[in-house]
This record gives structure tokens, C-alpha cells and sequence, in this order.
């Protein structure tokens, strides 16, 4: 019987898995292997929506592109939000994690109000969050006003309404990096902060030497997480300030929102979206070929 076992197991095993992966990969390749195939051949053509007639252009598309003023706006609108959002909501995040790893009364309670803007609806939140920006009403602008400073135009107002969404984003961001970087501090052995703690190690030597290093893959992890997320912005920026004012806030997607569905010109708008992908990998493998090289990993 042991040795019918051992002659059958691989190829069971196999048989399981490619089973167990297939709805996965079928998913995958009908909602994004094929689509991404599909700009890029669109992207060499003159497709525009609704129409069945397609005309090749070569790589006059991308020239459109780079000589396009709103793209280059909308690619630094989008680099800035990254490069603030993303640091601040991670950095907040671990506090929050470091502050809610302890024997404190109520702390579940205290995970619970952090993670809650997590559930939140994207459309939701943003629709709170324009009524808390609200020039004459907003409880922003009163809380200003109580404390002696000039009221914003905040959404409404190109100096502010970017830094706004960023602002609201922090705060959705935070408690969903909150969690997964609170779920890699349980597995940090109790004994190291103890026999640091009788050293007379300080709680902040204690952050930087020893739980940044051992949850450095989480880190790691939650910064890619982050990159990702922050060049899918759409929601946010759509139901809040729909590019404005004066292309103030307009982002990649929404810039291809616009191109694909507003004027209608799918070749064009496969086009930006393929450029965010290559930028996105470029991204990507800088950051692997850099902070992933400071990765600690158990074991090695």
C-alpha cells in the first residue's frame, strides 16, 4: 500500500493543485492577462468607443503622450500624492501598531475605531469628507474659525485641494496598514524587548533595532501595497473634486477615465495606461533593487 501511495502522491498532488489554482488563473487571464494585451494592441491604434473600425498609427499614440501638457500634470499630481501619502500613512500606521501592541484596557475597542475607516465605502468616505471640507459649513473650516485661523477653500481651491485628498487618504490608509503590521509584531519574541528594557535600551532604540528590522518583510510588503494603491487613485479624487479646480488634483486614472470614456478615444487611453504600467513595474523593481535589499528575513 506505501509504495502505491508513494507512486501516485506526485501526480495527485499536481492534479490538486492545478485544480485549486484553475478558477484563480481562468479569473486572471479573462480580467487581466487578456485586457492588458488588449491595450496593448489598442494602444497602436485609432480605436475609439463604440466603433468597430480600428487604424493602425504606429507609435503615434505615444508621441501624443509625451507632448500632452495634462498628462505631465496629471503624472506629477500623482507621483506627489505617492511620495507624501504613502511615507505618512505607513509611519502612522506602525505608531499605531507599536501603541496597540500592549496589555491596555479596551485595546480591541481601540482597533476597531483605527481599522473602522478601513470599511468604510470609498464613495462614502469621500462624500464625508467633502462635507467636512465645506467652505461655509464644513466642521473644518468652524474648528479654524474657533481657533482664531483664516478659513480654506480646501477642494475648491488648486493649493489645497490635492493636499486635502491626501490628507483624507492618510486617513483611510492608515488603519489597513494598521492591521497587517500589527498582525507581524505578535510573531516578534517578547523576550528581546524584556532583555533590551533590563539593558536600559529606550522604547525608541527599541523601535529602530529591534521590531523595524524583524517585521522588515511586513514593511516591505506594505510599502508595495502601498505604491499599488496609491496609482489606482480614483474613487477619492472622482467623487470629491473630479480633476479640479484647473486640473489641480487630476490624477493617471482619472486622466484615463477621461480620455477613454469622457472623449471617447480608447487608443489613446490604452496608451496612458500601458505607460503607468511600465512606470509602475520601473517603480517596483527600484524599490526591490534597494529597500528590498534591506529586507531581513528569518532564517538568512
Amino acid at each position: 500500500m506505501s509504495m502505491r501511495i508513494n507512486f501516485f502522491k506526485p501526480k495527485h498532488d499536481t492534479m490538486v493543485a492545478v485544480f485549486m489554482l484553475l478558477p484563480s488563473l481562468v479569473f486572471l487571464a479573462a480580467f487581466t492577462y487578456w485586457p492588458i494585451i488588449r491595450s496593448i494592441y489598442f494602444s497602436f491604434h485609432d480605436v475609439m468607443l463604440g466603433s468597430d473600425k480600428i487604424f493602425f498609427l504606429g507609435w503615434e499614440n505615444y508621441e501624443r503622450v509625451l507632448q500632452d501638457s495634462l498628462f505631465w500634470k496629471s503624472f506629477r499630481n500623482t507621483a506627489f500624492y505617492t511620495l507624501i501619502t504613502i511615507p505618512v500613512a505607513i509611519i502612522c500606521a506602525l505608531l499605531l501598531a507599536v501603541a496597540l501592541d500592549t496589555k491596555i484596557r479596551a485595546v480591541a475597542l481601540y482597533r476597531s475605531i483605527f481599522f473602522y475607516p478601513v470599511m468604510i465605502p470609498s464613495v462614502a468616505a469621500g462624500m464625508v469628507w467633502v462635507f467636512l471640507y465645506a467652505p461655509g459649513y464644513g466642521p473644518i473650516n468652524g474648528m479654524m474659525e474657533f481657533l482664531g485661523l483664516p478659513k480654506l477653500e480646501w477642494l475648491y481651491s488648486s493649493d489645497w485641494a490635492l493636499p486635502a485628498i491626501m490628507v483624507m487618504s492618510v486617513w483611510k490608509y492608515s488603519g489597513y496598514f494598521m492591521l497587517i503590521l500589527l498582525a507581524a509584531l505578535q510573531l516578534v519574541p517578547r523576550d528581546l524587548y524584556e532583555a533590551a528594557r533590563l539593558d536600559g535600551v529606550s522604547a525608541w532604540h527599541q523601535l529602530i533595532h529591534i521590531t523595524i528590522p524583524l517585521i522588515s518583510p511586513t514593511l516591505y510588503f506594505v510599502i508595495i501595497i502601498g505604491i499599488l494603491h496609491s496609482y489606482q487613485i480614483f474613487d477619492y479624487v472622482y467623487v470629491m473634486t473630479q480633476g479640479g479646480p484647473a486640473d489641480a488634483t487630476n490624477v493617471l486614472t482619472l486622466y484615463i477615465y477621461q480620455n477613454a470614456f469622457q472623449y471617447q478615444d480608447i487608443g489613446f487611453a490604452s496608451t496612458v495606461a500601458n505607460m503607468l504600467l511600465l512606470f509602475i513595474g520601473g517603480l517596483i523593481a527600484v524599490i526591490a533593487s534597494t529597500i528590498g535589499r534591506h529586507v531581513h528575513y528569518l532564517g538568512k
